[in-house]
């Protein structure tokens, strides 16, 4: 390593270590904050964003040009962009998160025990949250508003791809938290694109109480194999809609279409479609039409090649792969028991959903289909936490412990256990 190597590398340490402990003290600050004061800083936000578009759009631009130039492909492009309507999607997020209510200090399920004294739970901040995210720049404004609602100070750190744009909102932030009176440092940008910094803020434990990664599933591995703090994740977005022998064939194919082309970019997007065998000549066709003027590539099975013409016999690989982009892999099944556990055995525990008029079915289905999101006639792009009545999310967890789903203002908290005594003393 070099001399300039070796400084450029103590100057990241240090940078980071100094965000660390601007935000272990701003945490203190926000934990105390009251609700009136975080929603006004949340919508001052609001309003600077609003204020600032043309300049939001101008540096999102810089970040586009640059990307295109680099060879980004279409997917993250699309995840890159800042358009009108998601500057809108911001602001409604802001606005609703300030509207919700405010988790912290909630106490519940106080009961007398034998002693006399009340035991209860208080539902408090984790403390300092960081955040490393890649390309979505929408990703700053959703992170800056659950982490202020619930309490918590954040430590952001987006990606490369997207310096300009998080930079520009970065400043909207920090103005919303000058005019609501609060510290700006309660909400910090790591401003340095230098990849050094992600591997000092996982092992910050003196600093940092959690690590929410959202990007690609290498980021993920590499950040929940490295950290030294908790991580709240998931890794990839392998998601399934099973068409079942009682669907009605008109929701089934609005809904799977939909699932596959409303976006493709996304966790929530349907990667593999499973049709019962006793519909699959009646719905496959009607679908294959229907995918055809979004250019869908479809990957079948062996049977869904002998009903189809022109589709690509699909491998093995094909049912454990996160596409995000136009491929859609089907696969006929013999019914609900061949649906269920080819989910389970590929699934990524994010998001699927059953199409079917039969109750029990359904409801077999919800209960055996071990996924963090499970849907009864309804698209797996739903699975979010602003369609959820969140506000918005920090992200999606398919971990089994804390949290699970999409991660809002509940999940940025825990719970304290509160004892209330009148000189109560132990026997």
């Amino acid at each position: 390593m070099s001399a300039q190597t070796q400084m450029q590398a103590l100057d990241v340490a240090k940078y980071m270590q100094e965000l660390g402990k601007q935000a272990r003290v701003a945490s203190r600050e926000i934990a105390r904050a009251d609700t009136m004061q975080k929603n006004a800083a949340l919508l001052a936000m609001a309003d600077a964003i609003e204020n600032e578009r043309p300049a939001l759009v101008e540096a999102n631009q810089r970040d586009l040009d640059r990307a295109r130039a680099t060879g980004m492909d279409a997917a993250m492009l699309d995840r890159l962009t800042l358009t009108e309507a998601r500057i809108d999607s911001m602001l409604e997020g802001l606005r609703q998160v300030a509207a919700l209510a405010d988790p912290v200090g909630e106490m519940t399920d106080f009961r007398y025990r034998p002693s006399g004294i009340q035991i209860g739970k208080m539902r408090v901040p984790l403390g300092v949250v960081g955040i490393i995210y890649e390309s979505r720049p929408n990703v700053t404004v959703e992170a800056a508003s659950l982490c202020l609602k619930s309490g918590n100070a954040a430590i952001l750190r987006g990606g490369s791809e997207a310096i300009e744009a998080n930079r520009a909102l970065a400043g909207c932030i920090a103005k919303g938290l000058e005019a609501a009176g609060l510290d700006q440092n309660i909400i910090q940008i790591v401003e340095t694109t230098d990849r050094e910094a992600v591997g000092h803020l996982i092992t910050m434990a003196e600093y940092v109480d959690v690590i929410v990664p959202r990007g690609g599933k290498g980021l993920i591995e590499r950040i929940s194999r490295d950290a030294r703090v908790p991580v709240i994740k998931h890794l990839d977005g392998i998601c399934h809609v099973y068409i079942d022998d009682d669907a009605d064939l008109d929701k089934a194919e609005r809904i799977a279409v939909n699932a596959k082309t409303h976006r493709y970019g996304t966790c929530n997007t349907m990667e593999t479609l499973l049709v019962a065998q006793s519909v699959a000549a009646s719905i496959l066709p009607r679908l294959q039409q229907a995918y055809a003027p979004f250019e869908v590539e479809l990957r079948g099975c062996e049977k869904t090649c002998e009903l189809l013409t022109g589709i690509t016999l699909a491998t093995e690989a094909d049912w454990s792969t996160e596409y995000l982009a136009p491929i859609l892999s089907i696969k006929i099944v013999s019914g609900l028991d061949e649906a269920i556990e080819h989910i389970n055995t590929f699934s990524s525990q994010h998001t699927d959903s059953i199409i079917s008029e039969n109750y029990t079915k359904a409801r077999r289905f919800l209960r055996e289909v071990d996924s963090a999101s499970v849907m009864v006639n309804a698209s797996t792009r739903f699975a979010d936490g602003f369609e959820y009545g969140l506000g918005a999310e920090i992200g999606i967890s398919t971990d089994k412990i804390h949290a699970r789903g999409p991660v809002g203002l509940e999940g940025l908290t825990s719970q304290k256990y509160v004892v209330l005594g009148d000189g109560h003393i132990r026997a």
